[in-house]
């Protein structure tokens, strides 16, 4: 892989982070302390100038008004957002609408991609993504118990479904649902387009996360689909390939997120030694920073960072490169990987605070409570090493090592 970035990109970096520095850390005491609902105004006035800079949409297809940049262009980018919580928001990429838009785009019919892919990339709309369940488990996503049975033109749903991120507010979700239940495991469920505002699609709650139920965009729904009515055009994709657009999705999904955690590890990382050279500890003016189990957090937290930004960042090149499924168990390696490193420096930091750190008078207490969930979403941490682990052994059966 060839580490150099392009000038063009060095440029692009630049811009972002002088916005996000100027603009969007400021706006940070009022996200930690009003909905997201009320801060959509103010939002709205930075994605308006982010627009006019031309920095829109940076993963998404130039045709539909998007950067048009490529998987490592954009994890630099992903980088460089992750240092908020609203940055990705701000800049129109953010999850689930950004995987939500690459499969619209790869198999979407051109009705589907006028309707929902233009004004989703465009801003308009917000979507919403429904495939775990209460009852079943996330870790075996074959395993579901929602139903699309056809009724002459259309589909009815039925199913209970939670976690579908940013469900409040949302224009449409696209739901994951058994139409092929005689079909092989891994061809039963398909994807369908289906507007919120359809009868039968119900939004239960947002769920309180961590002490947290959010609201609009910021929120995880639990949804209820009774007898909910969509016409069959709304398929997206073959029926039946449900898990395997699924697949495709998580693939690049997981590089924006990993990389979007190594801007947190490095908006923490700042903080903590930030921290550690200013807080005074003794009466003669000696600082954290001069006691040894600090410093070896803090170098242990940098080669962390930095092995886990470059896995992340040869994943991604492995994607662009050689497709996702040439690259599938590098994006288990950093799943996993990245998760942790995160966890172990927002941990780190918090503890470098001390009760400072508890509060909400700096972003870390938040990140602490919000990121907990990279070691249980797109895959628990511990499916992934299984899986890994399965992969490296079968290589040694039969094998002398001497």
């Amino acid at each position: 892989m060839d580490f150099e970035v392009p000038e063009k990109m060095k440029i692009i970096l630049e811009m972002i982070d002088e916005f996000v520095e100027k603009e969007l850390l400021p706006l940070e005491p009022e996200f930690l302390n009003k909905s997201f609902k009320s801060m959509l105004p103010v939002l709205q006035e930075k994605r308006d100038m982010v627009k006019k800079m031309e920095l829109w949409a940076p993963n998404h297809p130039k045709e539909y008004g998007g950067m048009g940049l490529d998987l490592v262009e954009h994890a630099l980018v992903s980088e460089s957002l992750g240092r908020t919580p609203i940055g990705h928001y701000v800049f129109g990429c953010h999850a689930p609408d950004a995987g939500n838009i690459e499969i619209l785009h790869l198999h979407g019919t051109k009705e589907q991609k006028e309707t929902y892919l233009r004004p989703l990339i465009e801003g308009k709309i917000r979507s919403c993504f429904s495939m775990t369940e209460v009852e079943m488990p996330g870790s075996n996503p074959v395993m579901m118990d929602t139903t699309a049975v056809k009724d002459g033109d259309d589909y009815v749903i039925n199913g209970q479904k939670w976690y579908s991120t940013a469900a409040d507010g949302a224009t449409f979700s696209i739901v994951m649902a058994v139409t092929n239940p005689e079909a092989s495991p891994y061809l039963q469920a398909s994807m369908i387009i289906v507007p919120t505002d359809t009868p039968g699609f119900n939004l239960v709650r947002n769920i309180s996360v961590m002490g947290h139920a959010g609201d609009d965009y910021f929120s995880h729904g639990e949804v209820l689909f009774q007898s909910c009515r969509v016409p069959q055009k709304n398929l997206l994709g073959p029926e039946g390939h449900g898990f395997v657009i699924a697949q495709e999705r998580l693939g690049p999904g997981r590089i924006h997120h990993c990389m979007r955690w190594i801007g947190i590890c490095n908006r923490v990382f700042d903080l903590m030694c930030s921290r550690a050279v200013s807080r005074i500890i003794s009466p003669d003016r000696k600082t954290l920073a001069t006691k040894q189990i600090i410093q070896s957090w803090i170098a242990e937290s940098a080669a962390e960072i930095q092995a886990a930004r470059l896995m992340t960042l040869n994943a991604a090149w492995k994607i662009e490169k050689l497709g996702a499924k040439s690259a599938r168990f590098d994006i288990s390696f950093i799943k996993f990987f990245v998760a942790g490193v995160m966890q172990k420096v927002i941990d780190r930091a918090l503890q470098v605070h001390g009760g400072l750190g508890m509060t909400d008078d700096t972003i870390i207490s938040f990140l602490y409570r919000h990121e907990r969930a990279a070691r249980i979403y797109d895959g628990a941490d511990e499916v992934h090493k299984m899986a890994v682990a399965r992969r490296i052994l079968r290589e040694y059966e039969g094998k002398i090592v001497r």
